[in-house]
């Protein structure tokens, strides 16, 4: 990229400008479209390459990994908040948590599905109650609130019971339904966590000269403060309780065994307990609700997909019955959905990475020299980004449909270059819970289609995008929220929507 102003510094205030009201990665991928998808931001006088490349992003995770590594820069911006967790480390450490963490997803559990049941339940229920009072709810909260609890009591046995500190209500609600909500440790919880990611995110952009703007107080401590007054006492006591009962075989997995049993039975060190926890708990609740939201929402703007998801889902286990993991294995329209949702928002849009040695990566342009990439230098790829490119899934890249997931555009695309798809990452580093949050998913939405028969958007002001949107190329002009990103993907403004319940189909009518 060339700038007019020394460091690129007027690219800089127009990418993070336009950030605030464009479409999200709009600044990155009208650069690309002039200089290809590989290119050199060079901000501050500081290389940094941002790649939508799938043979450069199959080389930084896979077939050159060991050269590849989240490094000193990411590291820094993250420990605040990350700490030393899975998803904030190298080398050594890096391989000492995921052998720590691998085990205990090799497992399908009945017991997950216990858990998935009672708090979809909970949420199903708190969403009829406002859906009958002519409430629309913001689900991007609801389902988030879902996967907290689910997360939490999975990973160390104690449900946030964030569901039921009751949800927010549309602006056009009276004064004294908003005097109903309260403000519980739940609830500050989850909004300091994402805060907290936020200010992550925004480290990352600033590269190195992020500390000289947090001189006078750093930007997550604040907000790791709630974090840990809530944390804390809830790894203290597992722990005690650990080591009151003595230890389990560590080779025996017990359908009810929790995360930090598994982990304190592998080490005693809180902060590695703790950094790992909540690494997952990062992962296992924000993702698993980006997905569900984006899930929602495209179903909202599909109705005919909701439709024959719908059909699939009562052939299958009908209108009551719980699914089983046989029964999700074998619904091939609903991985359809889940997949084609995971190609357009994928819930970790963007990602780094930082090479270790002098290399070079190969020129996307037949023939042309290959790329040289110095050491230390920060790269940054966009599977968002990659995912939506007409090159690489056709034509028809733009458009949500998920029968390109069931016929010969699965052999003309994917096949021959698997690595344009990689919701879940790719090579060593590929996330450890994908069957767990294909599960999850797939449960979550086949209990919301036996409850509710049609969803439509309901958006408030702060969801919708500016008019001048509709003007715009690709789906920008035809989206009905706002895409944005800290560490993974949200919808700015909640994703308020109405659904019609199965049971009050004919008082509607």
């Amino acid at each position: 990229m060339q700038g007019k102003w020394p460091g690129n510094l007027d690219k800089v205030v127009s990418i993070v400008l336009r950030s605030e009201n464009e479409y999200l990665g709009r600044g990155l991928e009208d650069e690309m479209k002039i200089l290809g998808p590989t290119i050199n931001c060079y901000f501050f006088w500081e290389d940094l390459i941002m790649t939508t490349e799938p043979q450069h992003i199959r080389t930084i995770l896979a077939t050159d990994f060991d050269s590849y590594v989240k490094g000193a820069k990411f590291r820094e911006a993250a420990d605040s908040v990350l700490g030393t967790g899975v998803f904030n480390s190298d080398g050594e450490i890096w391989k000492l948590h995921r052998t720590m963490t691998r085990p205990f997803f090799n497992h399908d559990r009945i017991s997950h599905f216990d858990i998935f049941d009672r708090h979809a339940d909970h949420a199903i229920t708190l969403a009829k109650e406002r859906f009958r009072a002519g409430f629309a709810i913001d689900f991007q909260d609801l389902i988030s609130r879902f996967t907290l609890d689910s997360a939490s009591e999975f990973l160390f046995g104690h449900c946030i019971n964030s569901l039921s500190a009751g949800l927010p209500y549309p602006c056009s609600a009276t004064e004294s339904t908003d005097a109903i909500q309260g403000d519980d440790t739940a609830t500050a919880f989850a909004y300091a966590f994402s805060e907290a990611q936020q200010a992550i995110n925004r480290r990352i952009y600033l590269g190195q000269i992020w500390p000289l703007t947090e001189i006078l107080a750093d930007d997550t401590a604040q907000h790791m403060k709630v974090v840990n007054a809530f944390l804390d006492p809830i790894l203290k006591d597992v722990l005690e309780k650990h080591s009151t009962t003595g230890e389990f075989d560590k080779n025996d997995f017990a359908d009810d065994q929790t995360l930090v049993d598994h982990l304190v039975n592998l080490t005693t060190d809180f902060k590695i307990i703790k950094d790992e926890t909540l690494n997952i708990l990062l992962a296992g609740r924000d993702t698993t609700a980006s997905t569900l939201t984006s899930v929602v929402y495209l179903l909202a703007m599909h109705p005919e997909v909701l439709t024959r998801l719908r059909e699939e889902i009562i052939m299958k286990v009908g209108l009551t019955r719980r699914p089983t993991y046989d029964d999700i294995r074998e619904m091939k329209y609903l991985r359809a959905v889940l997949n084609e949702t995971l190609r357009l928002f994928p819930a970790v849009p963007f990602d780094v990475r930082e090479n270790i040695h002098d290399t070079t990566l190969t020129s996307p342009e037949h023939e042309k020299k290959p790329l040289f990439i110095p050491r230390g230098t920060t790269i940054s790829y966009s599977v968002f980004l990659m995912h939506r490119r007409t090159d690489l899934w056709g034509p028809d890249a733009l458009e949500f449909d998920p029968d390109r997931w069931l016929d010969e555009r699965v052999k003309k695309y994917l096949i021959p270059n698997p690595f344009i798809f990689l919701p879940f990452n790719a090579g060593p580093r590929i996330c450890l819970g994908q069957q767990f949050a294909y599960n999850e998913m797939s449960f979550m939405v086949i209990r919301l289609l036996q409850k509710f028969s049609a969803v439509t958007l309901s958006p408030e002001p702060v969801m919708r995008p500016p008019a001048w949107w509709a003007e715009k190329y690709g789906r920008q002009a035809i989206e009905q929220f706002r895409p944005r990103s800290h560490l993974t993907l949200y919808a700015m403004g909640g994703m308020w929507v109405k659904m019609e319940a199965v049971d009050d189909v004919e008082v509607i009518n």
